[in-house]
């Protein structure tokens, strides 16, 4: 590689150390020619998250202004333009290698633009329609890297799974994306279980939820279990040397919903964090599984009265 290239990768990489220690820990698992381009993946949905959500400075209109314009250099290195960023090299070279799908990408930044207007979501269908672009689409982006024994079968549970970790920080993160006015709870689940928009920012205020409120985030949780099940038989599907990183995955990020119910499904109380022991044992017992082992899946599969799971 060049050495702007190289440079490019490695800022990935330090991007995904800091911000994604979850996930940096799982691809850790992977072979060491995956890794960067995992790295790339995550760098380039980070930047464009940080540009909707960690520019509070900046108004609406120049948060808008700004991710066009990072929008405009990354379709103008598509078209083989040179581009002057720190990590867009990166992340054009491993669309190249690996022959991405551009639509996937035009769908994430899509669901970007929306983070600026949009701060609600009627019903869970709205919120499958923005979750399509933030994250059913990175399952697909990371598919081709990890490598499938039959990718076609595999595609749908690398779309639940993406959706599946959403939702969990959907769920772990209520009181921040409040903190930025946003609630991703669909209105019709507050709807269903007496609370309002209101209810949620006294409970943050307060530091604990009402029993309503805990009433609904269970209900959430079932959900993001019923996506996790979908997701598990696409994991043995997987290239051997890509298994354990996703079952490491797979496993921490359920793992927050496991610490959500443990505290009695009070998502204000503190933030539902896996801790360091279990993250680091949860990775050792992945590498040690066997290639095609199947994945066990924690909690009810099913949500509350046999609703099934909208495939978005």
């Amino acid at each position: 590689m060049d050495t702007d290239l190289a440079a490019a990768y490695d800022r990935c990489r330090e991007v995904h150390r800091r911000h994604g220690r979850t996930y940096y820990l799982a691809t850790r698992l992977l072979p060491a020619w995956k890794r960067r381009h995992v790295h790339a993946l995550y760098g380039f949905t980070r930047y464009a998250d940080e540009i909707v959500d960690r520019t509070d400075e900046l108004s609406p209109a120049e948060r808008a202004a700004r991710l066009d314009e990072w929008t405009a250099r990354f379709l103008a290195g598509l078209h083989g333009e040179p581009v002057d960023d720190p990590l867009l090299p990166a992340v054009l070279h491993t669309i190249a290698v690996f022959d991405l799908d551009r639509a996937d990408f035009a769908s994430f930044l899509h669901s970007m633009t929306m983070d600026l207007t949009v701060t609600s979501f009627r019903t869970y269908d709205d919120l499958l329609d923005y979750m399509e672009g933030s994250a059913a689409v990175i399952g697909t982006m990371m598919l081709p890297i990890l490598g499938s024994s039959d990718p076609v079968a595999a595609r749908e549970p690398a779309r639940q799974l993406g959706l599946a970790f959403q939702l969990t920080n959907f769920v772990r993160d209520v009181a921040e994306d409040l903190d930025r006015g946003r609630t991703y709870l669909p209105d019709e689940d507050l709807t269903k279980f007496d609370v309002t928009r209101e209810d949620l920012v006294a409970a943050k205020t307060q530091g604990r939820a009402t029993p309503r409120i805990r009433d609904l985030i269970e209900y959430e949780v079932s959900r993001a279990q019923a996506h996790y099940a979908a997701a598990a038989p696409g994991i043995v599907l997987l290239d051997p040397a890509s298994q354990a990183c996703l079952r490491t995955a797979y496993a921490l990020y359920g793992g927050i919903l496991d610490e959500v119910a443990a505290q009695d499904y009070d998502v204000f109380s503190r933030r539902a964090l896996v801790p360091q022991r279990r993250r680091l044992a949860v990775a050792a017992r992945s590498l040690l599984t066997p290639a095609g082992t199947p994945v066990v899946v924690p909690g009810p599969r099913a949500l509350p009265a046999g609703q099934p799971v909208p495939s978005g």
